[in-house]
């Protein structure tokens, strides 16, 4: 006697398939660590750290021309010095400013 081809595979059978689909699509749904939150939690963080970078690269184009200026102009130097020291030349005055909001008091 041989078996017959669809002989033993029931009702039962053919639902298991979309059961373990199911219950695999909520696993990957739900997990927090493997699944569908966590790719797209990924997603948003990559994101982020791509427009950090952009920003991190605007930041050193900037001062890679402020050093390049630095190199060649002698004021540059100076002021740079001055600005940082908080010196003036002779009969200059610095006059520093506060922010808004803060009280003399």
């Amino acid at each position: 006697m041989g078996v017959v081809a669809g002989e033993g595979v029931g009702v039962k059978g053919i639902l298991v398939i979309p059961v373990v689909l199911v219950v695999a699509g909520l696993h990957a749904t739900l997990d927090e660590d493997a699944g569908i939150r966590r790719w797209l939690h990924l997603r948003t963080e990559l994101a982020d750290a791509r427009e950090r970078i952009a920003q991190l690269d605007a930041e050193v184009a900037e001062l890679r021309g402020s050093a390049a200026l630095l190199d060649h102009d002698r004021f540059a130097i100076e002021s740079a010095i001055r600005e940082e020291l908080g010196l003036a030349r002779a009969g200059q005055r610095v006059v520093r400013l506060r922010p808004r909001g803060l009280s003399s008091n």
